[in-house]
């Protein structure tokens, strides 16, 4: 953590001191009872307060704690969550509450802590069992999509886009939210919380959206007004405006809130005639059902027919909110909406549809797809009559944060986007809001110039993610008591003794400890073996896979090695202790899949892939403060602490074009 957010959470810990008396005379049992009704009621600012109140009473209870955490987490506040959870994690280890490190790990996210976060994805997923709760089998496949999307993130990230995402000023955007903004000529319409001036407030004290426009004036955005109430009802609140392709139609969704988070929306249209806009009307069935959420439309064309784009969780779908589409004629009559299909939709939510003919492209926004973070802007193109895998539009049109909305303007030469990334306005707390952000894009009037992937580029930047990637081992393995720099041994034989070897260390490392210390000295023990050795030998295993993978396509790569050892021994020992420890990940590769890798070392075929293996200095850390004492071998030999320094590392990998 840090500093600002310990000084944060310091503070709210001072200010709930100070609070009147009256708010701690509540019993701890009513406190309890009060969060877990708001938490029912989805009312996640109503049940921190109580849970916070609860923390000021006695927080030396886990369960609190953990209860803390959790409606700090859904109402936004992270910080919070974060402290709360780890203070969890550090004394259960995930046993009485097993999603700790899934909700830790969405955390990380959202702040870019890739690395960190998929440590804490693949913890959970590894310590899930057959399981017949939904809930539980849910989490566990999001698990094992995000350990994947955190590798993606650093890629993405790496790889950042040929734009310049613009965020529109304080004539568009305010401290509350702004999103669903399309450019018609030189008109900007978009949907705000701003106050208008009128106090009226729906059933969770938040002020109606509604429709707002914004003129351009020397290639500057005017002050935005609201809509007149021809489109802005009053008590309701008003969003997504579409038009369709000649601009006699219009489309919006109109929402009542639900509770503090769910709404109820339903489209309705206008229609352009004699020059005035008619009433707006709600759109019959099959759009909007009873009982179902229809939300966000898009009008456009496919196959030149009227299309109406929209998210909806009505049934057939495939959970949450999917993207379907409607055909339609010129007297609105529509025709059975379609699913857009397994490709698009996922057990998540998937929102905000832009359709763009030219490409034949749906761009949408998705929590489940693999993203950097909340709901990324993901692209899908029809072909076939089917829409394709979709493509993550990559950093930094996609951030950490939710990137929804993406809609391209009607000259067809800009895209914009909503997003309460790092730098919108906020009032209170810090990416509560969406604002409204722009780009320019290849005009989409023009030839579309065909976009080519390198693959072997990919696969290596693959590989780097996972460096540097870290092995460990035994006191004094391989060929223990020998000066010898070699070692028959391959890693993954050295690496299967080791995890042999773990009862031994549950055994000696907490000895003479009783109760939670001795627990919490196992759990070290635990997860070290988990996170770091085990986590070693997965990341080694991909490592050659995706190795194997590039070299078959000809690339030529250098991989550079490092040993490091703990100061039980003499540093000349260590030095040659630690290139046998290099010998072995050396026969590792050799050996891979009865030796693939041989006639790649230095290979002198200029048509061929080649491997160059290059060592750095090796011997003891820098500085280590674990003992040297061969007589204390529960510190010096079975620490997690000393374990932690005996190891090797994969430091670099790069192609040889790189090196020139």
């Amino acid at each position: 953590m840090n500093t600002k957010t310990a000084l944060h959470i310091f503070f709210i810990i001072v200010g709930l001191l100070i609070l009147p008396n009256k708010l701690s005379s509540q019993s701890k049992k009513t406190l309890y009872a009060d969060g877990q009704k708001s938490i029912d009621a989805k009312d996640y600012f109503a049940a921190a307060q109580y849970f916070s109140q609860l923390i000021l009473l006695d927080s030396s209870q886990i369960i609190y704690q953990y209860k803390y955490a959790e409606a700090s987490r859904l109402n936004y506040d992270f910080d919070i969550s974060y402290y709360w959870y780890d203070k969890v994690m550090k004394e259960d280890n995930a046993k009485m509450y097993p999603e700790t490190p899934f909700w830790m790990a969405t955390i990380l996210k959202s702040k870019a802590q890739y690395k960190e976060a998929k440590k804490l994805f693949d913890k959970f997923y590894k310590k899930q069992k057959i399981n017949k709760d939904k809930q539980r089998v849910q989490l566990t496949n999001k698990a094992k999509q995000e350990i994947d999307a955190c590798d993606l993130s650093l890629i993405l990230i790496s790889n950042p886009v040929n734009v310049i995402v613009n965020h529109l000023d304080s004539n568009i955007n305010s401290k509350v939210s702004e999103y669903a903004p399309f450019e018609l000529d030189t008109v900007l319409f978009f949907s705000s919380l701003r106050n208008t001036g009128k106090k009226k407030r729906d059933i969770n004290n938040v002020g109606f959206n509604k429709l707002f426009s914004s003129s351009k004036k020397e290639e500057l955005w005017q002050k935005a007004k609201a809509l007149d109430s021809l489109f802005n009802s009053s008590n309701i609140h008003n969003a997504n405006t579409s038009f369709n392709e000649d601009f006699t139609k219009i489309f919006v969704s109109r929402c009542t809130a639900v509770n503090s988070v769910d709404y109820t929306c339903q489209i309705f249209y206008s229609e352009y005639k004699n020059k005035n806009w008619s009433v707006l009307k709600a759109l019959p069935p099959p759009i909007n059902l009873y009982n179902s959420n229809t939300t966000q439309p898009c009008a456009t064309k496919l196959n030149g027919k009227d299309v109406l784009f929209f998210s909806s969780n009505r049934g057939g779908g495939l959970g949450g909110m999917d993207i379907w589409y409607c055909f339609f004629d010129s007297l609105l009559k529509f025709e059975m909406p379609v699913n857009a299909g397994k490709n698009v939709n996922t057990s998540e939510n998937e929102i905000t549809p832009w359709f763009v003919k030219e490409t034949n492209s749906l761009f949408f926004s998705s929590t489940w797809h693999k993203g950097l973070g909340g709901f990324d802007i993901f692209k899908s193109e029809l072909k076939d009559h089917q829409f394709a895998e979709p493509q993550n539009l990559g950093y930094p049109i996609n951030s950490s944060y939710n990137d929804i909305y993406y809609s391209v303007n009607s000259k067809k030469n800009k895209a914009y986007i909503s997003s309460n990334r790092i730098g919108s306005y906020f009032e209170e707390k810090q990416s509560c809001c969406n604002d409204i952000y722009s780009f320019a894009i290849e005009p989409l009037t023009e030839p579309q110039k065909p976009v080519t992937i390198d693959t072997t580029k990919f696969i290596m930047d693959q590989l780097k993610v996972l460096v540097p990637l870290t092995l460990y081992f035994h006191n004094d393995e391989p060929e223990p008591r020998s000066k010898v720099i070699v070692t028959k041994k391959n890693y993954k034989k050295t690496y299967e003794d080791y995890t042999i070897l773990k009862p031994k260390y549950l055994l000696e490392y907490p000895g003479g400890l009783k109760d939670k210390e001795k627990e919490q000295a196992e759990n070290r023990i635990n997860n070290f073996f988990e996170d770091s050795v085990d986590a070693g030998m997965h990341d080694l295993d991909k490592f050659a896979v995706l190795l194997e993978e590039v070299l078959l396509r000809g690339e030529k790569v250098k991989i550079t090695m490092k040993g490091y050892c703990s100061p039980l021994a003499s540093t000349d020992y260590n030095v040659n202790l630690a290139k046998r420890r290099i010998s072995s990940l050396r026969n590792y590769f050799l050996e891979y899949k009865a030796g693939i890798f041989v006639k790649y070392v230095e290979n002198p075929d200029s048509t061929q892939g080649k491997i160059v293996f290059t060592d750095e200095d090796i011997g003891e850390l820098p500085i280590s403060k674990v003992s040297d004492n061969v007589k204390d071998v529960k510190n010096s030999v079975y620490s997690p602490f000393a374990a932690a320094e005996r190891k090797i590392q994969i430091i670099a990998v790069s192609s040889f074009s790189e090196i020139k």
